[in-house]
């Protein structure tokens, strides 16, 4: 628990700090909510070059730790609200926290999370391991992006802080950040509207159902999109930024981010956010656009080469994996973010909740979002109108060209951008129901418009119905083993196509979820896996490896061999023949999917 919330801290502290200073370098005076997201994109970035070039986490963490503190220093007496921010973003900051800290608490321990619902995580801590190490792995080499990665190894070797709990308290960190940085279109509200429409946008029900399966990279790039519509949003109409050289940078700096941690897919939604918002713009400002494009490719230079590699990854393979960890297509209709199921990859009435309930749900949703991109239309709100443009588009292309499981990414990507069109119109009439004649916080009165109480009262049933649902995905969110080795993996050459026994303990098995993690940590042939303490006389027919735990010299059964011990874990070989046939069942490699998918 100590090490994933001091994880959490350090990549909030560090975010917050970075980003603010700069912000403030493109002489932006008060402080910003755009400052998360900014300092995180630049977190993923600076972190991945000590690492990838010497493969130094001690490098990058010294790096860190250097940049948060001339941060600071720059920051002192030269940034004016901060008092207000910290009033408006600890409420938020801490209910985030809780809400993400659910999946521990309801599990009653902290691990990885969602193994029994997506085994990426195994792969993940396995680049992870092996960039700690300094060494070559398959996802290195193939371009994929691995700067959320470098951010864990830095953890490690600069605070100690275990790989498990480095991707925990990153995870937790993100959905904080998120959180904090939907402040940016609420900031004009009183705190409990202000907080609780934050939270919704920041937390909206498809992030946390990929929270809950351990999806960092989903959420974060989810954030980055929303980031990028904001920072958008601010250089239009914040009259603090409208006139500055540099008040596209930020946003661009937010795409460095999207580039690190989702290479060229993510610009596909920040490209068309991007291109939606000149068309809907009615001047062309260039040379703060070129500023920002400057700044921009100088951050992603290094990483072009790798963005090219990374165009032949196995996700792209049209004849590759479909389904994924899903049970069919995803309704879009999830963002909308009024899902009652604890497991978004069920079908409305598949769950405890009658399918009614979902339809309802939807039109209810349906409307407040038809509603909200009428009013943003009115309104001039051309970012968040070009953000869920795009978001409709890079839907619409994955579920024609892509698969089921590019398609519910998609989705995910798009919830935040879809909570805040129905939420932005909608928070000023609840307040002004709430405070009709005006007072603290409460937006200016409309005379004559009375009919608008109604979209008061549904902004309030939205917040409560969403809010409820985010939490239920958060709390359905399995946690796994609370500790990693690459030991299983390493194993695998050995083991080839032949049959497997895992012997592990009940407790790994059952109360931590281990049985998905395990299979797929042996992926490649037949595997059963069984709890040691129920262990018969003799392996099934068939199998020719046994795997266990602990001590090298206890066979766990007659007639074994050690053919490799590598702490904690011990392979077991059977000296004499075995059956042709195993009642093992196949975890193939393409059944399986070979590495995370993004």
């Amino acid at each position: 628990m100590v090490a994933t919330y001091a994880a959490t801290l350090a990549v909030c502290v560090a975010s917050l700090a970075i980003g603010q200073a700069a912000i403030a370098l493109c002489r932006v005076r008060r402080w910003s909510w755009l400052a998360p997201p900014v300092g995180l994109s630049l977190l993923v970035a600076l972190c991945w070059g000590p690492v990838r070039i010497a493969g130094d986490g001690i490098g990058s963490a010294l790096l860190v730790l250097a940049l948060v503190a001339a941060s600071v220093v720059y920051l002192w007496r030269r940034i004016e609200g901060g008092g207000e921010a910290l009033r408006a973003g600890w409420p938020v900051a801490l209910a985030a926290l809780l809400a993400a800290s659910l999946p521990f608490a309801v599990e009653g321990h902290f691990g990885i999370l969602g193994t029994s619902f997506n085994p990426d995580m195994s792969q993940h801590l396995f680049a992870t391991d092996g960039l700690a190490a300094g060494q070559a792995t398959e996802l290195l080499s193939q371009g994929y992006p691995l700067g959320p990665h470098a951010v864990v190894v830095a953890l490690d070797k600069g605070l100690g802080i275990g790989l498990v709990q480095g991707f925990g308290g990153l995870t937790v960190a993100v959905a904080v950040l998120a959180s904090l940085t939907a402040l940016a279109a609420f900031r004009e509200l009183p705190a409990l509207p202000r907080s609780a429409g934050a939270l919704v946008v920041g937390l909206a029900y498809v992030v946390a159902s990929y929270f809950a399966q351990g999806a960092f990279k989903e959420t974060m790039q989810a954030l980055f999109l929303l980031a990028f519509v904001l920072a958008l949003r601010e250089a239009d109409r914040d009259p603090a930024w409208r006139d500055l050289p540099l008040r596209y940078v930020p946003a661009a700096l937010v795409a460095v981010g999207s580039v690190y941690v989702y290479s060229f897919p993510g610009l596909i939604w920040l490209g068309a956010a991007f291109v939606l918002w000149l068309l809907l713009s009615r001047q062309l400002p260039l040379r703060p656009l070129l500023l920002a494009f400057l700044a921009f490719f100088v951050f992603v230079a290094p990483e072009i080469g790798r963005m090219v590699d990374f165009q032949r990854f196995e996700t792209f393979d049209p004849n590759g994996p479909g389904l994924g960890n899903l049970f069919g297509q995803l309704s879009p209709f999830e963002a909308l973010g009024i899902w009652p199921s604890g497991d978004f990859r069920l079908a409305p009435g598949d769950g405890a909740v009658p399918a009614l309930a979902y339809y309802l749900g939807i039109a209810f949703a349906l409307a407040m979002l038809a509603w909200g991109v009428g009013r943003c239309w009115r309104e001039r709100e051309r970012a968040v109108l070009a953000g869920l443009g795009a978001v409709a588009m890079a839907y619409a292309a994955a579920r024609l060209g892509g698969t089921p499981y590019t398609a519910a990414k998609a989705i995910e990507i798009a919830a935040p951008v879809v909570a805040l069109t129905i939420l932005l119109p909608s928070l000023p009439e609840m307040v002004r129901l709430i405070r009709p004649y005006g007072g603290k916080g409460a937006p200016t009165p409309r005379a004559g418009r009375s009919s608008e109480a109604l979209v008061g009262i549904a902004a309030g049933v939205f917040l409560i119905a969403a809010g409820a649902c985010s939490l239920l995905a958060l709390a359905n969110a399995p946690v796994g083993p609370t500790a990693y080795s690459p030991a299983l993996t390493g194993m695998r050459p050995l083991l080839a196509d032949d049959s497997t026994l895992m012997l592990a303990s009940s407790q790994l098995l059952v109360d931590e979820h281990g049985t998905p993690y395990l299979a797929w940590e042996l992926r490649g042939g037949r595997v059963c896996i069984e709890a040691a303490e129920e262990a018969g006389d003799a392996p099934p027919p068939g199998v020719r490896f046994v795997v266990t735990e602990g001590d090298a010299s206890r066979p766990p059964y007659p007639g074994l061999r050690v053919r490799r011990a590598v702490p904690p874990y011990t392979l077991w070989e059977v000296t004499g023949p075995v059956a042709a046939q195993s009642p093992c069942p196949l975890i193939a490699v393409r059944q399986a999917r070979q590495g995370p998918a993004r």
